[in-house]
Formats: structure tokens, C-alpha cells, sequence
């Protein structure tokens, strides 16, 4: 039951450019070079995205740099990759898509255990005005932190 799980990389951008209303779990498909240079923490889905096609699901625009001593091995670093997810799972999500302003947006890459998984975040779109809002709130909450780390050191 003790399964770590190491952090490869993180989608801030999409926390602040939507709304995640729920989060599931899929494994990655990938060619032997590929885990390796995820082990070394070399990836990136800033602009990656998620799409369902013929009930299948594939990541899009995920970065995953060559290894350095794979040569010839090496894939493409922004190839298409599959996500691994039970069928019921993709056609719930395939579902809920078809509603309007959902997407589906990578989170997170990490490994558990020895598998390498992403997180995928069912989304909706926010607007500028919610945007502004999370920004205010976080300059709030920094600011009261700031007073109370002055008064305590007082």
C-alpha cells in the first residue's frame, strides 16, 4: 500500500484559466526512451490538452524531451500519446464534454510507483472577470500573511 509518487510536472496555467470540477487518473503510453527521460524530469504540458477520439483518449502537445543517451531510439518529443483509461470512465468524460464549455485539460504528470500517470481535469473555461477575482483574493491572502509574519516578529 506504500506507493510514492514523484512529481514530474505541474499545470498551473490551468488552475488559473479554468475551473476543475472533477480529476481522474490515466496511465501514459509510452516507448522506452520516453520513461527514461521522465525519470529525469524532463516534461512539460504547459499547452497540452486533452481530446477523445473513436472512444479513445490522446494527449496532445505534451513535451517530452529526447533522452541523451537513447540515439537512434529516441521518438518525437510532441507525438500524440495515448492515455490509458477504462472505457466506462472515457465515455462518462465523453459525456460530460459534450456539455457546453467543458474540456478536458492535463494537471499533472508524476509516477506512481513505477508507472508513469497523468492527471486529467474536467474543465470550464473561466472568464476574465474570474480571473481578476483569483487574483485579488491571492494578493488578499498574501498580504494578511505578510501582517501576521510582521506582528509575530515584532
Amino acid at each position: 500500500m506504500g506507493e510514492s509518487t514523484k512529481l514530474i510536472a505541474n499545470n498551473k496555467k490551468a488552475y488559473h484559466d479554468y475551473f476543475i470540477e472533477e480529476k481522474h487518473e490515466a496511465g501514459i503510453a509510452l516507448h522506452g526512451t520516453e520513461v527514461k527521460s521522465l525519470r529525469m524530469g524532463k516534461c512539460s504540458i504547459k499547452e497540452s490538452f486533452v481530446r477523445i477520439e473513436n472512444g479513445e483518449m490522446f494527449i496532445y502537445g505534451m513535451h517530452i524531451s529526447p533522452y541523451e543517451k537513447g540515439n537512434i531510439f529516441n521518438k518525437d518529443p510532441l507525438r500524440v500519446r495515448k492515455l490509458l483509461l477504462h472505457k466506462s470512465e472515457i465515455n462518462k468524460m465523453t459525456g460530460r464534454i459534450k456539455e457546453k464549455g467543458y474540456t478536458l485539460v492535463p494537471l499533472q504528470v508524476y509516477f506512481r510507483g513505477s508507472l508513469a500517470k497523468v492527471e486529467v481535469g474536467l474543465a470550464k473555461g473561466k472568464k476574465l472577470y474570474d480571473k481578476r477575482q483569483d487574483i485579488a483574493k491571492k494578493d488578499m491572502r498574501r498580504e494578511a500573511e505578510k501582517e501576521f509574519k510582521i506582528r509575530n516578529l515584532s
